[in-house]
């Protein structure tokens, strides 16, 4: 299994640019305090939407139940021992945000 691992930024909100298979997107991280948990969105290299607001929950493919033909051939995921992903569990290296192509 080769993972990628993408990098969540020690902030509430954030849009990094990341190359998957080749192809560049815009990646959000936006952490939900009321909730208590993070969230992402995948955007095209323009900042078009490809798919939003999914809740970031561990040991689960994250984009099981969707698919486009815009997204990467692969899945989305967390790794981590926890049971839910807190604010700082991604900077201190408790739960990591991976992607594994197909």
């Amino acid at each position: 299994m080769d993972a990628i691992v993408i990098e969540v930024p020690d902030m509430n909100d954030s849009v990094s640019r990341i190359t998957l298979l080749g192809t560049q997107y815009q990646i959000r991280f936006t952490y939900n305090d009321t909730g208590g948990y993070w969230y992402f969105g995948l955007y095209d290299s323009l900042g078009n939407p490809i798919r939003i607001g999914v809740k970031i929950v561990p040991q689960f493919p994250l984009n099981l139940f969707w698919g486009t033909n815009q997204m990467p051939l692969g899945v989305f995921g967390v790794l981590t021992e926890l049971d839910s992903v807190g604010r700082n569990d991604f900077v201190e290296g408790k739960a990591k945000f991976i992607f594994i192509p197909a």
